[in-house]
Order: C-alpha cells, then sequence, then structure tokens
C-alpha cells in the first residue's frame, strides 16, 4: 500500500514552508518514526517522521522546494524493503509522473543533492550505476562510487598558485527572515541606545557562595541569566512602557512578563519566550532556558516557544563582546544587552580597586520610551544586580 507523507499542519502566522533537507532517497528503505525531511518555516524547523516501515518510491518536492500545509511531498511503499521490485504504479501513482525510460533521463531528475555531488568531484551520471526506482541515481550510490574509486581526489587538490575561490550559497528562510526584521526595526523605530555599567562582584560572590547548594537542592547550576531576568522582570513592573508596544495609532500595555531570550543556533539567531517570569523561581528560569537552549541547538523549538514576548534579553558577554547596541526585536519596544564581564580598575571611596565591570547596553523605541524612562530603567536592573538583596525585598 502506498502512503502519502504531507507537510505537517502550518501554524497560522505561516504561510508557507520551504524543504531544507531530505535524509532520505528514492528507493531507499525507511523505519517508522524515522525522520525523512526538515521543513523550514520563518521561524522553526519542523521534522516529518515516517508513519510506517516500507521504501521511498517518489520524492515530490526537492529541497528549496515551497511548499503549503499538508501539502503531499513524497509517497511511500509501506511494507517494502529495498531493492524489492516496485511497479510503476506504486512509484508514480500520479499520472504525470509517467516519463521516459531510465536510460534517457536527463540531469534535470536528478535530485540537487546529487547533482551538487557529481559536480563537486567533477563526475559522469553515466558512469555510475542507478539503485532508485527505474534506475534513478541517488546520493548513497554517488557516494559509494566516490569511495570505491576514490574520486574524492579532485575536491581534495590545492588550487592553483593565487587562485582565490568563492562559495554562493542561498539563505535559508529563517536567515532571509531575521535580515527582514533587523531591516525593519531600522527603518521603522526611532531607536535609541542608552550605557550603563555593572559592578558584578555581589553577585559573582553570592553564586560562588551557594552554587554548589543550589545545584544540590534544584538539579541546575546557578547562572547569571536567571539574576539578569529577574531583575528585568522587576524594572518592567516599575516601567510598564518598555513592556509595551506601539499597534498602529495605540500603545498596548501588557499587564504580564514574557521575556525573550537570544539564542544563538547553528541556523541563526532565534528568539524563544520564557512565560511569565514574575511567577518564576530562579531555579525555574535557569532550567527553562536550558531547555530552550537545547531545543534550539537540535532544532526542536517549537512555534509556541517562538511566539510573542515583551521584552528581549541578549548575552553577547559569551562570545566576548564588550560593548555593543542591541537592534530591537520587533513589536518590542526595548532589548537589553548584556556584556563581557571584564576587571577594571574603578574609584571607590576615593581609591582604585580592580573590579569585575559589565557594560549595559539598552536599545529602545524613542516612539514610546522616553529618555527620562530609559534611563530610569537601566539604572534599576543596575542598582538590583549590583544589591541582590533588593530583588528578595522588592525595594
Amino acid at each position: 500500500m502506498s502512503v502519502e507523507i504531507k507537510v505537517p499542519v502550518l501554524p497560522e502566522s505561516v504561510a508557507d514552508a520551504g524543504v531544507a533537507t531530505w535524509h532520505v532517497s528514492v528507493g531507499q528503505s525507511v523505519s517508522r518514526d524515522e525522520n525523512l525531511v526538515d521543513i523550514e518555516t520563518d521561524k522553526v524547523v519542523l521534522e516529518v517522521p515516517s508513519p510506517v516501515d516500507g521504501v521511498i518510491v517518489e520524492i515530490r518536492e526537492e529541497e528549496g522546494a515551497t511548499v503549503l500545509g499538508e501539502q503531499v511531498i513524497a509517497i511511500i511503499k509501506e511494507g517494502a524493503v529495498a531493492g524489492q521490485e516496485v511497479s510503476k504504479e506504486e512509484a508514480a501513482p500520479a499520472p504525470a509522473a509517467e516519463a521516459a525510460p531510465a536510460e534517457e533521463e536527463s540531469s534535470d531528475a536528478l535530485s540537487p543533492s546529487v547533482r551538487r555531488l557529481l559536480s563537486e568531484h567533477n563526475l559522469n551520471s553515466d558512469n555510475i550505476k542507478g539503485t532508485g526506482v527505474g534506475g534513478r541515481l541517488t546520493k548513497e550510490d554517488v557516494e559509494k562510487h566516490i569511495q570505491s574509486t576514490g574520486a574524492a581526489a579532485p575536491v581534495a587538490a590545492a588550487p592553483a598558485l593565487g587562485a582565490r575561490d568563492q562559495k554562493r550559497v542561498p539563505m535559508t528562510r529563517l536567515r532571509k527572515t531575521i535580515a527582514n526584521r533587523l531591516l525593519q526595526a531600522t527603518n521603522e523605530t526611532a531607536m535609541l541606545t542608552t550605557f550603563n555599567e555593572i559592578n558584578m562582584k555581589p553577585i559573582m560572590d553570592l553564586r560562588k557562595q551557594y552554587k554548589d547548594v543550589f545545584e544540590e537542592r534544584h538539579g541546575c547550576r546557578l547562572g547569571f541569566m536567571s539574576f539578569y531576568v529577574k531583575a528585568v522582570t522587576e524594572a518592567l513592573k516599575r516601567f510598564p512602557e518598555i513592556n509595551a508596544s506601539i499597534d498602529g495609532d495605540d500603545i498596548v500595555y501588557h499587564n504580564f512578563f514574557d521575556v525573550s531570550i537570544a539564542v544563538s543556533t547553528p541556523r541563526g539567531l532565534v528568539t524563544p519566550v520564557l512565560r511569565d517570569t514574575d511567577q518564576m523561581s530562579m531555579a525555574d528560569i535557569e532550567k527553562k532556558i536550558r531547555e530552550l537552549a537545547i531545543k534550539g541547538r537540535d532544532g526542536k523549538l517549537s512555534v509556541d516557544e517562538m511566539t510573542g514576548g515583551n521584552f528581549t534579553v541578549t548575552n553577547g558577554g559569551v562570545f566576548g563582546s564588550l560593548i555593543s547596541t542591541p537592534i530591537i526585536n520587533l513589536p518590542q519596544s526595548a532589548i537589553l544587552g548584556m556584556h563581557k564581564i571584564q576587571d577594571r580598575p574603578m574609584a571607590v571611596d576615593g581609591k582604585v580597586e580592580i573590579l569585575p565591570m559589565m557594560y549595559l547596553a539598552l536599545s529602545y523605541d524613542h516612539r514610546i520610551v522616553d529618555g527620562k524612562g530609559s534611563v530610569g530603567f537601566l539604572v534599576t536592573i543596575k542598582e538590583l544586580l549590583e544589591d541582590p538583596t533588593r530583588l528578595l525585598l522588592d525595594v
């Protein structure tokens, strides 16, 4: 029996998606729940698992194709095994799929991954035997040919003296979305950045004193981000215009506290959301941030985890950034940038001391946030972080 493989149902906010990567090829055996293909939307990457055991007999949409929700992208012959003879009716249920004999197959019938391998290794498809349906050449056929003949040598060959190579690759949907949103924020907001600096010694001493007890009790490490998020949440309560957004000619004030955390992933920067941070403990925050970071790294973030957020915290300090001007994450009105903690000589009570200092940068939309509010917000965060007891006493 032939089973259709369809694109998952897309959220209302996502119009279409793109076929990012096929993990299987025509003629290959697959197991139930095995990931067949990655479907990339503007926000997340969705995995499409196999519903049955069988063999891939047709791939209708190749890598790079634009697809819609519930669109059929492949056909599986349930219960079949690789190498088993499959009838034309089973291999190509759509009438349009009946084509010329395999020996007359043109390069257009080859998948993008196969064409790329042939080009990279300077190979002729006529010299490689295909094991796919109807003798079609698969990616595995080319890889086996390369391994057996040592055809990879031309790629490893040193370029001619003075040669300068370049590589052109299309932008992913996520990268294009990030680029468009950054341009939109730059062009459509009156963005301004204000700076301050923090003495991180009190927090570092607190972590050093309680980190072992904290980890033993809660099963997670005590990091800096939980302090940042707690301080931000308290500051948002005191400055509601920073927890607001502009919608047309209206200002929307949010009576809840959802904080987006910027996370770097192999596919680009994403901002998953911590919801109701005013109701979360330090341990809850640390556990949720770790969970979201792992999901982001593995491409497992859901659309719901990426949607919303009233304010964003980004920590460029983990990459060594000393100071920067972050760009607002629309439709939010502000974003806080944390940076590298670095020892610097500071004047304390008329004496010079070496202290671990960190710069803070708050970028905000001047259309909704005035200078007084932005500076007050940043000073509040500075005071809370330099004296963490304030977070407990709410002062």
